[in-house]
C-alpha cells in the first residue's frame, strides 16, 4: 500500500504543471450550464491523449470514461467533476482571466475538472497495482435547476457497470492548501425556491383609502413568515429562510398592482422542508386575505440534502489521515449551501469532501 501511495506522490508531483495549465485553459474558456460542449471535446481529446476512450452523455455536454484495474469484476467507484460556470464578468488582470464575456469559473469547476483529469491520468498509468473499476463522471449544470446530476442518473450513468460508489469534491478557501475536510452524514443542505406575486389594488399615493396596498401585504408577509419560520423550525436541525427580492413596479407617488417576493428555503430534514412549504403557501395566503388582497405561491423544489455515507465517511477519512497526515484531514460541520451532487448520494453510498485551496498571505483575487 505505500509503494502504491508513493507512487502516486511522484505522478501527482509530475504532472502538477500540467494540471495548473489545464485549469487555467479552463478558466479562460468557461462555458454556462447546458451549454459545455467545447469543455467535453477538450475533455474528451485529453483522455484520449492519456489512453482513456470515453462516450459523450446529454447530447455533448457531458463525458463518461471506465478506467478498468484488476479483477474487473469487483466494484466500480464513480468519480465526479462538475463542469460549468457562472453568468459573472471577471473583473482582474491575471493573465489566464475569462476570455467570454459575462462568464466566469467564479465557483472552482476549473480546478475541479482539471484534477479529475490528472487523477485519471494518474490512475489508468497504474491500472495494474489497483482492483476493480473507476468511472469517471465529468458533469455539466451543476449550477442550475434542474441540474446535470440527475439527469445523467436517468440516462444510467450509475449502470453498465453498476456504480457501488460515488466521490466528489469542492474547492475550499477557507481550507488550508494540503488538507481536505469533510462530514459524515448530512453535510449540505436542500434548497427551494419561493416566488409570491401579492396582488392588491394600486393606484395613487395621495388617496390611501382608495388603495390596497401589496408592497404593506408583502411586507407583513416578511416579517411574519420571518418569525413563523424561526419558531417552527427544529431546534437541531439548522435551517434557513430567506428573502433576497422584493419587486414592486411603483413610483413615488404611485402604488403598484402586485408585487414580487423571492427568496431560498435551506433545510437539513426532508419531512420538515415539506411543511415548510405548506408554512409558507398558508401564512401568505392569510396574511394577503385578511388584508383584502391576494397571494400566489409557487415554489420551485431543488437539490435534496446531501448526504455523506456514514460508513464510506469513516472509511475514507482514515485512508486520507494516512496518505496526508491526520493533521491535514479536517471534520467539517454542516453547510447551509446546497449541491446537485446531493442527487448521487440518494441512490449509491457517496461522499463529498473539501479540497483547500486557501494559501495564507497570498490573495489570487479568485
Amino acid at each position: 500500500m505505500q509503494h502504491l501511495q508513493d507512487q502516486v506522490s511522484r505522478l501527482s508531483e509530475q504532472y502538477f504543471e500540467e494540471t495548473v495549465a489545464m485549469r487555467r485553459y479552463f478558466h479562460q474558456y468557461p462555458e454556462l450550464s447546458e451549454q459545455e460542449f467545447n469543455t467535453a471535446i477538450y475533455i474528451k481529446d485529453r483522455l484520449k491523449q492519456y489512453g482513456i476512450e470515453s462516450q459523450m452523455y446529454l447530447a455533448g455536454k457531458a463525458i463518461v470514461a471506465l478506467i478498468e484495474g484488476k479483477n474487473t469484476s469487483s466494484k466500480v467507484i464513480a468519480l465526479r467533476a462538475d463542469m460549468d460556470a457562472l453568468p459573472i464578468e471577471e473583473e482582474n488582470d491575471l493573465d489566464f482571466r475569462s476570455l467570454n464575456k459575462g462568464i466566469m469559473h467564479a465557483c472552482g469547476h476549473d480546478v475541479h475538472i482539471a484534477s479529475l483529469l490528472t487523477t485519471a491520468r494518474i490512475l489508468h498509468k497504474l491500472k495494474n497495482k489497483w482492483n476493480g473499476n473507476i468511472k469517471l463522471i465529468f458533469q455539466p449544470s451543476e449550477e442550475k435547476f434542474p441540474g446535470g446530476a440527475i439527469q445523467l442518473i436517468e440516462n444510467g450513468v450509475l449502470e453498465n457497470p453498476k456504480v457501488n460508489a460515488v466521490l466528489g469534491l469542492h474547492v475550499s478557501p477557507e481550507i488550508e492548501t494540503g488538507k481536505i475536510g469533510m462530514k459524515s452524514g448530512n453535510y449540505m443542505a436542500s434548497t427551494d425556491e419561493i416566488y409570491i406575486t401579492v396582488t392588491g389594488k394600486g393606484g395613487h399615493a395621495a388617496i390611501p383609502e382608495m388603495l390596497i396596498n401589496p408592497l404593506l401585504i408583502a411586507s407583513k408577509m416578511l416579517l411574519e413568515l420571518d418569525d413563523y419560520f424561526s419558531k417552527s423550525a427544529p431546534k437541531d436541525s439548522p435551517s434557513v429562510l430567506t428573502f433576497g427580492r422584493i419587486t414592486g413596479d411603483g413610483k413615488t407617488n404611485i402604488v403598484p398592482d402586485k408585487v414580487f417576493l423571492e427568496g431560498t428555503l435551506r433545510t437539513f430534514n426532508e419531512t420538515w422542508r415539506t411543511k415548510a412549504h405548506q408554512l409558507i403557501t398558508d401564512t401568505a395566503n392569510t396574511i394577503a386575505k385578511k388584508m383584502k388582497g391576494n397571494a400566489q405561491v409557487y415554489i420551485a423544489k431543488g437539490y435534496p440534502v446531501l448526504t455523506n455515507d456514514e460508513v464510506l465517511t469513516v472509511k475514507i477519512f482514515s485512508i486520507a489521515q494516512e496518505f496526508l497526515g491526520k493533521e491535514n484531514v479536517l471534520s467539517l460541520d454542516y453547510r447551509l449551501t446546497s449541491e446537485d451532487f446531493a442527487y448521487y448520494s440518494r441512490f449509491v453510498p457517496s461522499v463529498f469532501y473539501r479540497l483547500g485551496t486557501q494559501i495564507k498571505g497570498y490573495d489570487t483575487g479568485l
